[in-house]
């Protein structure tokens, strides 16, 4: 909800405001979908091998494969985090700041608020994986996925994003 108001903000804003700047997005961005979009494949995958192994157990060939691609799917997630702080970098060297104007007031809560849920996801895959870790009691299909569910909602907030984006700045 709080990325369609904010959204539905913009849109307003932008049509009611002389003072909004049009400006290029960060190429950046455009590499960091893709990397969005592949540790989505990658943490699919590994639910799929988790759930594959007997009993989902983490210990066979299955669940250390699956055990692998959640690391992986973690990684990617703080490689896509940090394009972000570089496309934030980007846009200052331009001199373009949050108060700059208000389109870029937009970009920044945007992705910095999108962001913030990627790293609430991450989390979530920490909790996973140190549950799938651990020895005591069975693997956690449902938090696995829950944080799979949620990590491919992430991916499809931030196609839309990049869209409105893309459209409106």
């Amino acid at each position: 909800m709080s990325f369609a108001a904010l959204t539905s903000a913009m849109v307003v804003r932008q049509g009611a405001a002389p003072d909004w700047l049009h400006f290029l997005l960060p190429r950046i961005l455009y590499f960091n979908t893709l990397v969005l979009f592949v540790s989505s494949g990658t943490l699919e995958w590994s639910r799929r091998r988790i759930a594959a192994g007997p009993r989902g157990s983490t210990s066979s060939v299955e669940g250390l494969a699956g055990l692998s691609g959640l690391y992986l799917t973690l990684a990617l997630g703080l490689l896509f985090v940090t394009g972000q702080v570089v496309a934030w970098r980007q846009l200052a060297a331009q001199g373009l700041f949050l108060s700059t104007a208000p389109s870029s007031a937009f970009f920044y809560v945007l992705t910095a608020l999108h962001g913030l849920h990627v790293m609430g996801g991450l989390g979530g895959l920490v909790y996973v994986l140190h549950r799938l870790r651990g020895k005591s009691g069975p693997v956690p299909h449902a938090a696995l996925g829950a944080a799979a569910l949620y990590w491919h909602f992430m991916d499809g907030l931030w196609l839309y994003l990049l869209v409105i984006l893309v459209t409106r700045l």
